[in-house]
């Protein structure tokens, strides 16, 4: 598993599943369900066919400044 660029550090404006479901403390199976029912906390964009989680929104749901 690689290193996790702090919250407070990401210069990306959204992060792939995997990485986003590492910051939010959850399986990447829970995101692809926030997804899928738009029940979840925060809604993905779609890139070329694949989900992108805005970083701003998991700053805003982990309460980090930046």
């Amino acid at each position: 598993m690689s290193a996790l660029t702090p919250l407070a550090e990401e210069k990306r404006t959204a992060l792939p599943t995997a990485e986003a479901a590492r910051h939010l403390n959850r399986t990447p199976g829970t995101l692809n369900w926030w997804s899928h029912t738009g029940k979840g906390p925060i809604q993905p964009m779609r890139v070329n066919g694949r989900l992108a989680w805005p970083v701003a929104e998991i700053k805003r749901l982990m309460g980090v400044e930046g």
